[in-house]
């Protein structure tokens, strides 16, 4: 504090007060940065200790940082820095002392209230506000200079100009008057005003604060249309309120330092009007306050704004906690979360009578009032109404003599617990229900705030306590959400966020509905609203059979181009199918018969269990434009329900009567987006009642309809290996399909580029007397997408090994893949122990080009060797020996051909292919 020490002003810190123990205990007065020496005697601890703190200039104003109990000094163009620490004097105690570190050289101004937060300063004068934030720079790299500089080029000229200009007009009683100015972040370093900064640490490490960021200027100007004293246009009451994340630490010296600052307000007042700003992130006017009468001093808290008169303390709302809630929570102003406006109107809450109000501080949920009697006053209320004297005659005759009048009054008043002013201003708001719409609204709202900011000082707070303002909170939440649905309001869809936050389920919800019982009753577009997006979002709840009912007669009235998205909700499910169909029909009346309602017809009439009704509404429209119905509603088809897939009761049907239908619908869901791979594949292996481990018909068929359509979204590769897998899961352990496949290999390869042609020599390896015709479409389908160009085969070889050689279907695959990897000696070599009538085929269709060679490189020899050994393919490898032979004496020159020939072999045998080389040259010379 500044007092008044042999007529000198200096400035007392008093630390460890609390350890007074009666009014006898000693005190220590020392000196700023003296060191005490130890050992400590053991009286010291229960000192109350007193730090003076010299300047070379008096004085003017101080104030203290509330989180890290810094100082900051106020003189005539200068603001002195002083950074409380900690020295430690043994385990069990330490010392508190200040070290002045930073001098904030300001000129044209003359501070008369200060405040300190974080690095926040904010000065003020008669009119005019200036708030800075000192920064910390880089540790390393630049270095810092314990001298002034200056961080504002704009020239002071002009403001030495105008003081001269203003005094030679007021001497000509004239009045000057500045323009008002607003100015927000950088554009305040254009008010006129020099800020510099020097250090005055000790050592350069210790240097904290190196820059300025300016965020706001603001000057005003008196209302001189009026006769008013000097002090009616004077600032007073600057006030920095930081305000914390909840649940960030506060006890202790290392915990306070941990505390994350969420958002800092400032707050300045006029005597009649009021200013709040918020000073993080960004700047920005919050709330502006007009009072009814001349205010002497306003204190901020995060709850309310408490103002003294005179005669009163009045108390308004204030939107710290709007203001917070949108800085902290990214879901807020969503359909998750919502919050009343920052922007919204501030209200008086209560005006309570005290006399002789001189000034007002605030200490958790205290105030402390100081009064003082008017004597004056106090006189002239006794004296009778009859007396005519003028209040100037009055004050004259009944001025006491200095040192008689009454003494000063200390008043702490608690304030009213938050849940008992929430519940008081809830049931005030239940009178404008039915007369104001906003007057309920914005009452609710100051209520709701209310709840929000007592729950920021979660510190402040027992368990119960808690407890009890989430119950409060909840309850608001409830109530905002009634207003917002009943209520015609421009803002009718925040029902929707206030709901959730109120964890009232739909059920609940409707419950509190005032349902009329006949048909002329208004549904408001907040409950429409609320209810079509809870049944969108497939909440594990089921109405029960009555309100399901008032929700379709709902939405029958007021939306009937939603009543079929609604019918099929999960939570629809308790509906009376009857009284369901009726709703539908009367949509004929209104002109609504799209496709979506003749689908929904058809699923309530299979829950009627009419089957020619329900055959009767699909029929009435083609597979293509079913399909498009069930794009624009998948829970006809598909539904969560506690996280799973489960499929419809039409998809039941659908999967008996029109499977093709089934799979084409799923498809245009994924097409679409609204549903993804495996969302599909787990709602076809439910609804066929498979395993996770097994592959039902239906879901190899949607797999082969993927590929045939060509879906951007799918994975080629992995799904080519899927379908590759089960055909050969299928084949190793002659598994036949549960149901009959959609399509054959061959519409398949007429409609799919990813299945190509089956290679000739396939066909001779696969005979067309296997046993069953599903046994061989899915060889023949294996066949042909190995045979197309899309797959990797690489990627199949190892799940090969079921397949064994040793059956045809087994040989067919494991030579169409060795063959695709180009092995094609190693094919060879199997073809002649396996198959050698397939032999040449496969070397026509495969040895071409570079591999051409292999004609008389390996397959001539390998013949000519196996027919020497004889057995009982001699016969079959003569053939292929013919056929080789016709084919080698066409590629090579007699000469090449003569070197190629066994030399152990029967001229008589070689001749007639000799003779047709040699007499190719001429042949095709003539």
């Amino acid at each position: 504090m500044i007092e008044e020490k042999h007529g000198a002003t200096c400035v007392r810190a008093y630390v460890n007060w609390r350890r007074k123990r009666s009014e006898s205990s000693r005190v220590c007065v020392r000196m700023v940065g003296h060191s005490m020496e130890a050992p400590v005697s053991e009286a010291f601890r229960d000192q109350m200790s007193i730090v003076e703190i010299p300047l070379a200039e008096a004085p003017l104003c101080i104030c203290c940082c509330p989180v890290k109990g810094d100082l900051l000094v106020g003189c005539t163009n200068q603001l002195f820095l002083f950074t409380l620490k900690c020295q430690v004097m043994s385990e069990e105690l330490s010392v508190l002392d200040f070290e002045r570190s930073l001098v904030i050289h300001i000129n044209s101004i003359i501070p008369v209230e200060l405040s300190l937060c974080l690095g926040h300063v904010a000065v003020m004068s008669d009119l005019e506000v200036l708030i800075l934030k000192l920064e910390s720079g880089p540790k390393g790299g630049e270095r810092v200079s314990h001298h002034p500089q200056r961080t504002s080029s704009n020239p002071v000229s002009q403001t030495e100009g105008l003081t001269t200009e203003t005094s030679q007009l007021e001497s000509d009683d004239f009045v000057f008057c500045q323009k008002p100015m607003e100015l927000i972040g950088e554009k305040s370093r254009q008010s006129g005003m020099s800020v510099t900064l020097e250090s005055t640490g000790l050592a350069e490490e210790k240097v904290k604060y190196l820059h300025i960021q300016h965020l706001l200027y603001r000057r005003f100007t008196p209302d001189i249309s009026f006769c008013v004293s000097s002090d009616d246009i004077k600032l007073h009451s600057l006030q920095l309120l930081p305000i914390y994340r909840a649940g960030s630490p506060s006890d202790g010296e290392k915990l306070s330092q941990e505390k994350e600052l969420l958002s800092l307000f400032c707050f300045f007042s006029l005597p009649h009007a009021g200013y709040l700003y918020m000073v993080v992130k960004s700047v920005e006017l919050m709330s502006v306050y007009q009072y009814p009468e001349k205010a002497l001093q306003a204190v901020l808290t995060p709850q309310f704004l408490h103002v003294i008169t005179s005669n009163n303390l009045q108390c308004f709302t204030v939107r710290c906690s709007a203001a917070v809630a949108r800085e902290d929570d990214p879901y807020m102003d969503t359909t998750l979360k919502a919050c009343p406006p920052v922007s919204m109107d501030v209200c008086a809450l209560r005006i309570q009578l005290f006399i002789g109000l001189k000034a007002i501080c605030h200490f958790k949920n205290h105030i402390i009032l100081m009064t003082k009697a008017d004597p004056e006053a106090t006189e002239e209320r006794r004296e009778s109404p009859k007396r005519t004297l003028s209040r100037r005659t009055a004050s004259v005759q009944l001025r006491m003599p200095p040192g008689a009048g009454p003494g000063w009054n200390v008043y702490i008043v608690n304030t009213v617990p938050p849940v008992q002013l929430y519940k008081e201003m809830v049931d005030y708001s239940n009178t404008y229900k039915t007369v104001q719409t906003q007057s309920c609204i914005h009452l609710l709202s100051e209520a709701h705030l209310l709840v929000r900011a007592a729950l920021l000082d979660t510190q402040q707070l027992e368990p119960g306590e808690r407890a009890e303002l989430m119950e409060a909170f909840k309850e608001s939440c409830g109530h905002l959400g009634d207003c917002y649905s009943r209520l015609a309001t421009q803002h009718a869809h925040l029902a929707l966020p206030y709901y959730k936050m109120s964890s009232l389920s739909l059920a609940e919800v409707l419950a509190r509905v005032d349902w009329a019982e006949d048909e002329s009753q208004k549904y408001e577009r907040g409950l429409l609203f609320y209810v079509n997006h809870s049944l969108y979002e497939n909440l594990d709840e089921e109405l029960s059979g009555e309100l399901a009912a008032r929700v379709a007669e709902m939405f029958c009235v007021a939306e009937p181009k939603r009543l079929p998205h609604v019918l099929c909700s999960p939570s629809m499910k308790n509906i009376d199918p009857s009284r369901a169909w009726s709703c539908l029909s009367s949509l004929d009346a209104c002109g609504f018969s799209s496709v979506l309602v003749t689908l929904t017809r058809a699923a309530v009439a299979l829950k009627l269990g009419d089957l020619d009704l329900h055959r009767k509404e699909i029929q009435s429209h083609s597979e293509m434009q079913l399909v498009c119905g069930f794009i624009l509603e998948p829970r006809l088809l598909i539904q969560q329900r506690k996280g799973l897939t489960v499929p419809t009761e039409l998809a039941a049907h659908l999967k008996e009567s029109q499977p093709g239908l089934l799979v084409a619908a799923v498809l245009g869901l994924q097409k679409n987006d609204k549903i993804g791979i495996e969302e599909a594949d787990s709602f076809f292996k439910v609804l066929c009642g498979k395993g996770e481990d097994s592959i039902p018909q239906l879901l190899v068929d949607f797999w082969e309809a993927q590929l045939v359509s060509c879906l951007p979204d799918v994975v080629l590769q992995e799904l080519c290996f899927k379908l590759t897998s089960q055909y050969i899961w299928r084949l190793s352990n002659r598994q036949l399909p549960d149901t009959t496949p959609l399509r054959t290999s061959e519409d398949l390869i007429n409609a799919c580029s990813h299945y190509g042609l089956i290679y000739p020599w396939v066909r001779v390896l696969s005979p067309s007397s296997l046993a069953d015709k599903n046994y061989r479409e899915d060889l023949s389908k294996l066949q042909s997408l190995l045979c197309g160009p899309s797959f990797d085969i690489a990627s199949i070889i190892p799940f090969l090994e079921p397949l064994s050689v040793d059956t045809a279907a087994g040989l067919s695959i494991h030579m169409l893949c060795h063959t695709r990897l180009k092995e094609y000696e190693q094919c060879l070599d199997t073809l002649l122990d396996r198959c050698p009538q397939a032999v040449i085929p496969y070397a026509n269709h495969e040895l071409k080009d570079e591999y051409r060679t292999l004609w008389w490189k390996k397959l001539l020899p390998e013949l000519c060797q196996r027919i020497k050994y004889g057995g009982e393919k001699l016969q079959l490898y003569l053939a292929s020996l013919k056929e080789a032979l016709s084919v080698i004496a066409v590629e090579l020159e007699l000469r090449e051909f003569l070197n190629v020939l066994p030399e152990d072999g029967a001229a008589a045998f070689f001749l007639p292919y000799l003779l047709y080389c040699s007499r190719k040259k001429s042949l095709n010379a003539g």
